[in-house]
């Protein structure tokens, strides 16, 4: 069974659906304990890192994340739950993360051209550092998938698995030993998004 993190942030029964639509059992729950005896746990989340992080952290939701991934389980960050992956934030402030991917998230306009649009939405394709990586087994370098955002990991190279050009090379996945982390939406990304989340169910937790 597969734990979707339900801490009052996140796209949650999208996600659900999305691995209805794969044949995986996908359960939305802020139980501690659930969570604890989860094969994987994804970690959702929509809108700014400070009020996330908190949220996260005041449901004590975050001791379980922290649990899980001590464990060994499998565990995906998904947009805003791969941003809350990392040290910290610098949204409204710096704000501390979960500390289980090295890095802080910057705003994207600190290193993109002046005349593109923020936050990046729409379609974009990836390139994949490690394409090896179980995650991707299943799409190829150039699929594309969808991102919504402003804010991006960086001083991260050592765990970044692709990135996504717009304008210069931005941070589209991480991964270090069982955790994951994709910038964009796969339950957004279609097929491609979908064969994402089937190598996640496939993944056994290592590199």
């Amino acid at each position: 069974m597969i734990a979707i993190v339900d801490y009052g942030v996140g796209n949650l029964f999208s996600l659900k659906s999305s691995f209805a639509a794969i044949g995986e059992e996908a359960t939305v729950t802020a139980d501690a304990q659930v969570i604890a005896t989860a094969e994987r746990v994804i970690l959702p989340g929509v809108g700014a890192f400070g009020d996330a992080a908190d949220k996260l952290r005041e449901t004590g939701l975050d001791r379980a994340v922290l649990a899980a991934a001590a464990a060994g389980t499998p565990l995906m960050g998904i947009c805003l739950g791969m941003q809350l992956l990392f040290d910290a934030g610098e949204e409204f402030g710096t704000h501390a993360g979960l500390g289980l991917i090295a890095g802080t998230v910057k705003p994207i306009a600190d290193v993109i051209p002046r005349d593109l649009k923020v936050p990046q939405i729409g379609w974009n394709a990836l390139r994949l550092t490690a394409p090896k990586h179980a995650i991707f087994r299943h799409i190829n370098d150039g699929d594309c998938v969808y991102f919504v955002h402003s804010f991006a990991g960086m001083d991260c190279a050592p765990s970044v698995i692709a990135t996504t050009e717009y304008g210069a090379p931005l941070t589209a996945a991480v991964a270090k030993g069982n955790v994951c982390g994709c910038q964009f939406h796969p339950e957004k990304s279609g097929k491609v998004g979908l064969a994402i989340l089937k190598g996640f169910c496939e993944w056994e937790g290592t590199v």
